[in-house]
């Protein structure tokens, strides 16, 4: 078996290896060769001790990343490659990372303190694919599993328990039977873990091919970093537009839209509120009065808690609050919209709608199929120029001063009328027709 390896991370197995030391390639990027994935980024291990590998690379940028743990970031060619000595870890009584480490001349040392056998793979040209747990064998079955006993791994590291999760979610693989059940056994640790940690593993599994699937089987466990989808969980919604409980209307919903970060997030969030305003009619039919607003308040209690940007918080929580907003493929409603939410914010939210209407598992053909005429639309209004904002309106407050309104508060208001009147289609947006309107509006008020 021949690895493709790009030119930086070659350069460094080469040097290593022309200064006398063994080097592989080892963990996630030997996994995704084999499985035909580009990797995210290239690890090394080395029986090189850190300052060997830093003296190895005299005259390239070496950055000590961490070398009381082995290793070090060399910059081939300006691509960050991590240089890791075998090492042997210690006791991790905070449950991230190891409290010290033992240095060894053993790649299979190295290998058996990995989390899962996937990632316990190592590769040079010298030795071919070094696998001495079974992680091939579990990467052609599908199958995430821990090396050695489950619960040594997740309790040694906590943020391995929701790792397992991502890995399932991104590669479409399954939990071995004992991992699965050591990782809820051990779900509590994940309170142990920073909130920047959890963010990152949790937004790549919402962005996973297998995300409704990992979420469906281990709810219990992203429920222990948001606990506040626990309410969700079996909520009957007693709604004909409804054939799901409010948790699974929420994976399918989320599986239905494109694995953006911020969709899935808004998929995740967006019917939290639900149980919380639930109410029954005379008939019995369930309603949830509000809950846009209530769930746009969980989701932005949440995404605060977990780190996440301002800006994904603002625009979450945006398209949270309105994902019930009617959208018409109508040029009068969409210039609402426009001038309500912008034209990237509203075409996430066309995004939006549309996993909603496929995620509640009743017809909702008539709707989709007009939802699916939005963009052109928008595509023509915004290519002619559609006014939808002060902005857009030919004329401005100077041009109605000069047509002698008052300066002060009464040409914003003007100007919002005429706006308004633009909007809805009654009055064309042009100077003559904007100025005329203006100077009726004016009398109107002298009288």
């Amino acid at each position: 078996m021949q690895f493709q390896i790009p030119s930086q991370p070659a350069l460094v197995l080469g040097k290593l290896a022309a200064g006398g030391y063994r080097a592989h390639l080892v963990g996630g990027c030997v996994r995704d060769e084999l499985l035909g994935r580009t990797p995210r980024d290239w690890d090394v291990t080395t029986d090189a001790l850190p300052e060997e590998t830093a003296r190895t690379f005299a005259g390239i940028p070496v950055i000590p990343t961490g070398m009381k743990h082995g290793t070090v970031t060399v910059l081939a060619g300006g691509t960050p490659v991590e240089v890791t000595t075998y090492r042997v870890d210690g006791a991790y009584s905070d449950g991230r990372h190891p409290d010290s480490v033992r240095f060894t001349r053993s790649l299979a040392e190295d290998l058996a303190r990995r989390d899962f056998t996937v990632n316990a793979l190592a590769y040079s040209e010298a030795d071919g694919l070094v696998d001495l747990f079974g992680g091939k064998e579990d990467l052609a079955a599908g199958v995430i599993r821990c090396v050695g006993d489950p619960d040594d791994r997740f309790r040694e590291d906590s943020l391995r328990v929701l790792r397992a999760l991502r890995l399932c979610s991104e590669l479409g693989f399954t939990l071995e039977s004992k991992t699965a059940a050591a990782a809820l056994r051990n779900r509590a640790l994940l309170e142990r873990v920073s909130a920047e940690r959890i963010r990152g593993e949790f937004t790549r599994l919402l962005c996973g091919k297998e995300a409704a699937s990992v979420l469906r089987r281990f709810r219990e466990i992203a429920a222990v970093f948001v606990p506040e989808i626990r309410p969700a969980f079996g909520f009957d919604q007693r709604n004909p537009h409804h054939a799901y409980d409010v948790w699974e209307h929420t994976l399918r919903a989320l599986e239905a839209v494109e694995p953006e970060p911020v969709l899935r997030l808004t998929m995740f969030l967006h019917d939290l509120g639900k149980p919380a305003c639930f109410s029954l009619d005379r008939k019995g039919i369930g309603h949830f009065y509000g809950h846009p607003q209530k769930s746009a308040e969980l989701a932005g209690e949440i995404l605060a808690r977990l780190k996440y940007d301002t800006r994904t918080r603002k625009t979450v929580a945006l398209l949270v609050a309105r994902h019930g907003l009617p959208i018409l493929p109508d040029e009068r409603c969409l210039r609402r919209r426009l001038n309500m939410m912008g034209e990237a914010d509203l075409r996430l939210l066309v995004k939006i709608q549309e996993a909603d209407a496929k995620g509640k598992g009743v017809s909702n053909s008539a709707y989709l199929a007009g939802l699916a005429k939005v963009p052109a639309i928008l595509d023509r209004m915004l290519e002619e120029q559609q006014c939808f904002s002060l902005r857009g309106l030919a004329v401005d407050g100077d041009d109605l001063a000069a047509a002698g309104v008052p300066v002060g508060p009464e040409i914003g208001r003007i100007l919002r009328v005429l706006l308004g009147r633009v909007l809805d289609g009654s009055l064309p947006n042009t100077r003559e027709a904007l100025l005329e309107s203006a100077r009726l509006q004016k009398d109107e008020t002298k009288r």
